[in-house]
């Protein structure tokens, strides 16, 4: 078939279509006609025979486009929408976007960005919400009610993580105020305690990092890990007591 250039030309209440090599015109038909009325027309070519005919519906040139002004509203996170309960025994401070919480076990303090802000209830509950309905705002919401609810159990009732060391000759042992870890090296590794945590070792394999600073605390016992990550043959290392390591079968020997 014929490549077609389609150019549509009102001209004297008619429409022309342009075809490379034909010419074809329509008659009059209205601008907004419906799509379903189709017309039979002949061209005036005689390149293209007296027989052909075509069928064209009636569209009209142009698309229409509608806009409409519904404003979308962003949904609250899970997460970031539960309330905080607050114990008895913990103190809670805010001016502006800064937070103090206060309990038996220490004190930590927070800064909210400007995305989202802390209200505290009536009925002694506390609630992170979103002053802006943008994609930061989302993604902090549900991080600092997560931070939020952190800090006050971790002055209430603390937090703790649990490593187990595996591998012949492995041990740690607590001198004054550093970890002192034998991982296989020439020399053993001795790790600076924070002033925040607690460190006690059991059974010389057994290490519990206990404190109110969730994150310290996770920092603390990642950084312990690092130095003899599990590896998935024999399964030696330092790994968390609740960590599932995926075993390797290791190379069989050549058989006879």
């Amino acid at each position: 078939m014929y490549k077609q250039i389609e150019r549509w030309i009102s001209h004297c209440g008619q429409r022309t279509l342009f075809f490379s090599g034909a010419e074809l015109r329509l008659s009059s038909i209205p601008a907004m006609a419906s799509s379903s009325v189709v017309s039979s027309f002949q061209p005036r070519s005689s390149f293209l025979g007296d027989r052909n005919l075509f069928k064209v519906s009636k569209t009209p040139p142009f698309a229409q486009v509608g806009f409409s002004s519904k404003t979308i509203e962003c949904k609250e996170s899970r997460i970031g929408k539960q309330p905080i309960a607050v114990p008895s025994n913990v103190t809670i401070a805010l001016e502006g976007q800064d937070l103090k919480v206060k309990g038996p076990l220490g004190e930590l303090a927070l800064t909210y960005p400007r995305e989202v802000e802390l209200l505290k209830e009536d009925s002694g509950f506390l609630r992170v919400k979103k002053t802006v309905e943008t994609r930061r705002a989302n993604q902090m919401h549900g991080l600092f009610r997560t931070l939020t609810d952190n800090m006050v159990v971790g002055v209430s009732k603390g937090f703790e993580k649990k490593l187990i060391l595996v591998g012949v000759g492995y041990r740690a042992t607590v001198e004054g105020k550093e970890l002192v870890l034998n991982l296989g090296f020439s020399h053993p590794v001795k790790m600076q305690i924070p002033e925040s945590l607690k460190v006690k070792v059991e059974e010389n394999t057994r290490i519990t990092v206990s404190g109110y600073d969730k994150s310290e605390i996770g920092q603390f016992a990642a950084t312990v890990r690092k130095w003899r990550p599990p590896e998935p043959y024999k399964g030696k290392g330092v790994k968390y007591s609740d960590e599932i390591v995926r075993r390797k079968e290791g190379k069989a020997g050549k058989k006879k």
